[in-house]
């Protein structure tokens, strides 16, 4: 999870420059839909505490390596994110679990998804927390000037997160077969699903 988490970290920092997209996607939108993918195979597996404890040790890993690995602003709005969003997943998952296979990975990732995006990308990129940048004695790395997407102005950080969302509603849907082969190799759940 922590590899996951410190790798898109990394990666969100290079626009995806290939198709004219530079201004709608970075590389992290590859990797980071794979840490939903790991709390649901956990949470199916061994159940929510269990899920649980791999956010908050994926949280405390990535945290502490995305400091020295990315910048402090990316760093806290990346920790901000993934604690709300990775929480929120496990929480939904739960409450889905005795669904259709396929439903609660996908309904918890693609609110998760959501949550994960608009605290990342304004907390990373918005100008309104321009702040963090300056607390840590760095230049503003806001990305705030225009762009647009599909014909609409906005600022860059809005446009970047539209284009990440998207892939990673994307790539969940698509990590819905990966799902489904490690659910069959794992076996059954450890933990009784919830009558």
């Amino acid at each position: 999870m922590a590899v996951i988490v410190v790798a898109s970290n990394i990666l969100v920092q290079y626009p995806f420059g290939y198709f004219g997209l530079g201004d709608l996607l970075t590389w992290g939108a590859f990797t980071y839909p794979f840490a939903f993918l790991a709390n649901d195979l956990a949470n199916r597996r061994f159940g929510a505490a269990a899920a649980r404890k791999v956010v908050i040790a994926g949280f405390v890993l990535a945290v502490a390596l995305s400091i020295w690995l990315a910048t402090p602003r990316i760093a806290i709005a990346s920790g901000s994110a993934f604690a709300a969003a990775q929480l929120l997943d496990v929480q939904i998952f739960d409450r889905l679990r005795r669904g259709a296979w396929w439903r609660a990975p996908l309904i918890s990732s693609l609110i998760g998804s959501l949550v994960d995006t608009i605290l990342f990308f304004t907390i990373a990129f918005a100008p309104l927390f321009a702040d963090i940048d300056f607390f840590f004695g760095m230049e503003d790395n806001s990305l705030g000037f225009p762009a647009g997407i599909f014909g609409i102005a906005m600022p860059l950080w809005a446009s970047l997160a539209i284009g990440d969302l998207i892939v990673k509603v994307l790539i969940g849907l698509v990590a819905l077969v990966p799902y489904a082969g490690l659910l069959k190799l794992m076996g059954s759940p450890r933990v009784a699903e919830a009558a």
